[in-house]
């Protein structure tokens, strides 16, 4: 949105209108270095035999690959190529005890023909 053939507008006063700081237009992004990529490579590679691993287990995994990083740049390169560990979360397949256990009305009985039963799913 910043014109640098404006001769009207500084692009300090550009960046002003547009509530972005000057040093924000400057902004080069570095992106990915070849070392980076043999690293994803490599993580990419134990991720698929272990998938369960978090950031702490996999630094250690790449130590006898000859990478040597802590969990915060695992952590890093988690975010980078979407990927999580494997793990069961926290107690999400547990019942709430107090709702009520409603019997199954069907039991015994023997459907033989087309709409003779119908369902549906409340589940919001």
């Amino acid at each position: 949105m910043i014109d640098n053939n404006c001769r009207n507008l500084r692009i300090a006063r550009q960046c002003d209108l547009l509530l972005i700081n000057k040093s924000t237009y400057y902004y080069k992004a570095k992106g990915l270095t070849q070392r980076d990529l043999e690293i994803m490579k490599t993580i990419d590679e134990i991720y698929t035999e272990h998938p369960y691993l978090g950031a702490r287990r996999m630094s250690k995994y790449l130590v006898p690959s000859g990478v040597l990083i802590g969990r915060k740049a695992v952590s890093r390169y988690y975010r980078i190529m979407a990927i999580e560990a494997i793990y069961p979360k926290m107690n999400l397949s547990k019942r709430n005890q107090a709702h009520k256990i409603y019997p199954y009305l069907l039991k015994g009985v023997e459907i033989t023909k087309v709409n003779q039963v119908w369902s549906t799913d409340i589940i919001y």
